[in-house]
């Protein structure tokens, strides 16, 4: 057992390898190669009864632990949506974690109820979001929509469903490429599944305005109550972006609550010439996105943004007795704006970041990241039988191997997921797929921290030698 008095000491392997670890990271395979059970079975089935050393726990890190981690810090890590991290951001955790505060309320940490105050009106300000918005950090954007479908929920029901149970008249809607936090959360909420009405979408893949309102109609021709509508800043599969503006007329004209998940893309409201993807943001009830994917700071951070925090507040908070304090009404207990009672010290990561960064050092690698993605695709077209789905947006593109102009997707789709396949096992780059207009479709995203335009032209090599090597 380690001796605080002597942390400098103990810390210094602890230090060395993370250090060694960050040089050399893109020496790994970036996909794990273990299979299912290998780390398990290397693991003793008993806990230890006398202590070990460090350096013993350290060298099982390496030869067990390490061998089944995904890299997702990866420069060549171009799968899902990036959970990026900055050095900033990990020097942070340390202190986060050596500090060991539970946040729950403003007189069990004030500068963590400060900081995350502060720190939410630097990013509103930012991001040309509008003033009458309140923030409050999250664990992830499915926690953050949880929240505002219960907020929703308890608007729509006059604040009895908490009490009473929830009806089985609510509707909620969202397009078919909405991400699955939201079919989750309306069952955990209690609304129910089947209440989940998916909008279809366009040729580009977004919400179709028509549709919702149609929809909506019908619903209250049969008597059911509209609860809330979620609008996608960015989908999981495509990066589409919801006609914001068409959707808040029609969620103001019904009274219905609307909220906005900008998970990934949201972090491009940086960009001034990004922001007309939240034109009509005024009319939201709440929105939310997630600095851990595509701001450099560590999992888990969401920031959620509310216009009534006053329903927020109502919706969750509870007061027995040990949680009355003197200072209740003058800050704000972020326990009460969300589901959980206890609250880690997440504020400290963004102010690291957005101080050591400036808005102008995230900007710029924003910016960089885009301007590698359009140098991707211009590239990836010159290769013989290489297709893009759609136009390329943000750091984002999507891609499909067709040598032979197939128009079946049943007969062309076998040999892309063998693309796909193939480039992961190789071990040097990281891709996953989405499905559009039924083709499987490879997904591409620019977005860890420290990449560069080499490693892009080492994933465009990669992509090269497997379908060369499928013709």
């Amino acid at each position: 057992m380690l001796d605080p008095k002597n942390f400098k000491k103990a810390s210094d392997p602890i230090i060395d390898w993370i250090d060694n670890y960050l040089k050399n990271i893109a020496e790994y395979p970036v996909k794990s190669k273990v299979k299912p059970g290998d780390i398990y079975g290397q693991i003793p089935s008993e806990a230890p009864e006398e202590s070990e050393t460090m350096e013993e726990i350290i060298k099982d890190l390496e030869e067990v632990i390490l061998p089944g981690i995904s890299h997702w810090q990866h420069p060549n890590f171009h799968a899902y949506f990036p959970a990026n991290s900055s050095v900033e951001s990990v020097l942070a955790e340390f202190v986060t974690s050596a500090i060991g505060a539970q946040c729950m309320i403003w007189d069990t940490s004030p500068s963590a109820a400060e900081l995350e105050q502060r720190m939410m009106e630097w990013l509103r300000a930012a991001m040309g979001m509008p003033d009458s918005f309140d923030g409050v950090i999250q664990d992830s954007a499915s926690s953050a929509s949880l929240v505002a479908l219960i907020t929703a929920r308890e608007v729509a029901t006059g604040f009895k469903s908490n009490e009473e149970g929830v009806p089985g008249n609510l509707r909620v809607y969202c397009s078919t490429e909405t991400h699955s936090s939201i079919e989750k959360a309306v069952g955990v909420c209690g609304i129910g599944k089947r209440n989940l009405v998916k909008v279809e979408v366009d040729k580009q893949m977004r919400m179709n305005p028509a549709i919702l309102e149609r929809q909506i109609l019908a619903d209250l021709e049969k008597g059911l109550v509209p609860c809330a509508v979620v609008a996608a800043i960015g989908t999981t599969g495509t990066v589409a972006v919801d006609p914001l503006s068409e959707i808040a007329d029609i969620c103001k004209k019904f009274d219905i609550w609307l909220h906005v998940d900008a998970a990934f893309a949201g972090s491009a409201l940086l960009l001034p010439e990004y922001r007309w993807m939240i034109e009509g943001i005024e009319q939201a009830d709440s929105f939310v996105f997630n600095p851990h994917k595509w701001l450099f700071t560590n999992f888990d951070c969401s920031v959620y943004f509310v216009k009534n925090a006053r329903l927020l507040i109502k919706t969750f908070e509870i007061l027995p007795e040990y949680l009355k304090t003197s200072s209740r009404g003058m800050v704000n207990d972020y326990r009460d704006w969300g589901v959980p009672l206890g609250r880690r010290f997440r504020a400290l990561k963004l102010w690291f970041v957005l101080r050591s960064f400036g808005l102008r050092g995230l900007r710029e690698k924003l910016q960089e990241h885009i301007r590698l993605n359009e140098y991707f695709c211009t590239e990836v077209q010159k290769i013989p039988g290489i297709e893009l789905a759609l136009e390329p947006f943000l750091n984002f593109s999507c891609f499909k191997f067709n040598p032979d102009g197939r128009e079946d997707p049943e007969k062309l789709n076998p040999l892309n997921e063998q693309v796909l396949k193939m480039l992961n096992e190789r071990g040097r780059i990281f891709l996953t797929h989405t499905r559009i207009g039924g083709f499987h479709t490879l997904r591409m995203i620019i977005g860890q921290t420290y990449v560069e335009q080499h490693h892009v032209d080492l994933a465009l090599e990669e992509i090269i030698t497997v379908c060369d090597g499928l013709r």
